[in-house]
């Protein structure tokens, strides 16, 4: 029972010494780690609006978004001068980059091959009827409000 008792510590010392030989990773070391491992193409919450926000399930409050700016920027741009300026435009795509500080950038994208679209008036006329949108939250990744970018589609014409 003695020399039992005796191996014990042996073995908790030798247990203790084999962890003293590693090296602790720096605090740099761990930051490299955790942002290889963050999703950068991903957020935990996308933007959103006053109305979405009450909205528990992720997808729900995604679509409400979408939804909210899609028939904003349709009502907002649902004007006889874009249609009279380019008759054969009947849809734009506009990226929309809502920033951390939620303020908002609104682009209009054309085809590359067609020159004939590529005016400031649409882009002017964007920013002058999309000034005054209600506030929208803007994303968060990892608890932190981030940039999202992206194109929504706004129909012009309908027929």
């Amino acid at each position: 029972m003695r020399k039992f008792l005796t191996l014990i510590p042996a073995l908790l010392v030798i247990a203790s010494c084999d962890r003293l030989g590693k090296s602790v990773p720096s605090e740099e070391e761990l930051l490299q780690e955790e942002l290889r491992t963050i999703n950068w193409k991903e957020v935990d919450e996308y933007p959103s609006v006053s109305e979405c926000e009450k909205l528990e399930d992720k997808a729900l409050r995604r679509s409400c978004f979408f939804e909210f700016l899609s028939t904003t920027l349709q009502q907002r741009l649902d004007s006889e001068s874009i249609s009279n300026m380019y008759p054969n435009l009947d849809t734009i795509q506009v990226r929309v980059t809502v920033f951390p500080d939620s303020t908002l950038k609104f682009e209009p994208q054309f085809p590359a091959d067609s020159l004939t679209y590529r005016d400031r008036k649409i882009d002017s006329i964007l920013q002058s009827r999309l000034s005054d949108l209600p506030k929208i939250s803007p994303a968060i990744n990892r608890g932190i409000p981030v940039k999202s970018q992206f194109n929504l589609p706004v129909i012009l014409k309908s027929e």
